[in-house]
């Protein structure tokens, strides 16, 4: 009997330690109690969780919420080229990292690797208009990077000949995307444009940081914008006098004002004004021209951005719609100007919110300046 025990009590131990063992590999594999999450300050549209075997888990997500324009959110499953064989949570797209060749599709997203001097990387963008980094254009003209075309006209066998690993996208409700994804290359969303604060949207150069292997650099770099942008924020904040400015011009038939949760709303509202679409929660909304000029007729200033092929003057703005001349900021000769044709604003920008917010600051409060500040994006249309 003492011997049949003792086999009993040995079965039941090593019952236990097979059971205990199950239990570890699984947990390796969710990761759900050892995972470490990474602190990210603004941007609200993704997360990483970095799991104890090394794998890094990537939740994207609207951070809109917009359902109608991305009904699907992404989980990939970021792991060390040469350590692929780790196990992956079900539903997560395993991409092997660091990738060495990409495509993008927007200005937005290139500005994040060039801010990582991370031009190596990219193998292919959709297009060159109102393009100045010249490193680029060299790129572009001897090869290393090829156009693919605009979205719902992609050149398939230019993507192919490429040879991407994955593909940064910007997910549209009108799509175009089909065709890539029959290529069975990794389309990885970039929703940058989509936060609703400037550093918010700069912070996605972590995004990228962690699919090329530069995270730390990511880092860094995000510091010292967040550093110099909000140090000039709360010199604004500081000031009484606050005025008034709209934004957008009429085309189409439609004037598609800048919402009250877009991010040049939030850099208005730090560069000490106060935007006419405050309590709008949206992103961008539709008006019709006496709609917006019920709203914007007594605005302190207009700030306009477009690619106009000539110089943009007070005439060229009252000749694309005579009303124009209505606006108090058009009387006061108070519009606030920035063509992309003359300056790399989305070239830079997205990465570079500090930049952007002490040129506006310039204009709203020109005291906070050095007297003999040049403007780099934006100033006074003359």
């Amino acid at each position: 009997m003492r011997i049949v025990g003792k086999v009993l009590f040995l079965m039941a131990v090593l019952l236990c330690a097979a059971c205990g063992q199950k239990q570890t590999g699984k947990q390796d594999v969710a990761g759900a109690d050892s995972a470490s999450v990474m602190s990210l300050d603004y941007a609200k549209g993704f997360t990483v969780k970095t799991l104890e075997n090394g794998v890094r888990l990537v939740d994207v997500a609207d951070p809109q919420q917009d359902e109608d324009k991305m009904p699907v959110s992404y989980h990939f499953a970021l792991v060390l080229k040469g350590q692929e064989n780790v196990s992956i949570p079900e539903g997560y797209t395993k991409v092997k990292v660091p990738v060495e060749r990409t495509l993008v599709m927007t200005m937005l997203q290139l500005s994040n690797f060039t801010a990582l001097d991370a031009h190596d990387v990219v193998k292919g963008i959709t297009g060159t208009k109102n393009l100045f980094n010249k490193d680029i254009k060299q790129r572009v003209e001897d090869g290393r990077m090829v156009k693919i075309g605009m979205e719902g006209n992609f050149d398939t066998e230019l993507i192919l000949a490429a040879h991407p690993e994955v593909i940064f996208i910007s997910p549209f409700k009108r799509g175009g995307y089909d065709a890539i994804k029959e290529t069975g290359i990794t389309l990885v969303p970039h929703l940058g444009y989509k936060e609703a604060h400037p550093l918010g949207q700069a912070e996605w150069v972590k995004y990228v940081g962690l699919f090329i292997g530069k995270e730390k650099e990511a880092d860094t770099l995000f510091e010292g914008i967040k550093k110099r942008y909000l140090s000039l924020a709360e010199k604004v904040a500081q000031t009484k006098e606050r005025p008034t400015v709209f934004s957008g011009e009429m085309h189409g038939g439609n004037w598609f004002a800048v919402g009250g949760k877009n991010h040049l709303a939030q850099m208005f509202r730090d560069a000490g004004a106060d935007y006419i679409l405050k309590d709008d929660n949206t992103g961008g909304v539709p008006m019709e021209y006496e709609q917006m000029y019920a709203t914007a007729a007594n605005a302190d200033y207009w700030r306009i951005l477009n690619s106009y092929p000539s110089e943009f003057s007070y005439e060229a703005l009252k000749a694309s719609e005579p009303r124009n001349e209505l606006f108090k900021a058009f009387k006061e000769k108070h519009v606030i100007y920035c063509n992309m044709k003359q300056t790399p604003y989305y070239e830079e920008t997205p990465v570079r919110p500090d930049l952007l917010l002490e040129d506006l600051v310039a204009i709203f409060h020109p005291d906070l300046v050095s007297a003999d500040y040049q403007p780099r994006y934006y100033q006074l249309l003359k």
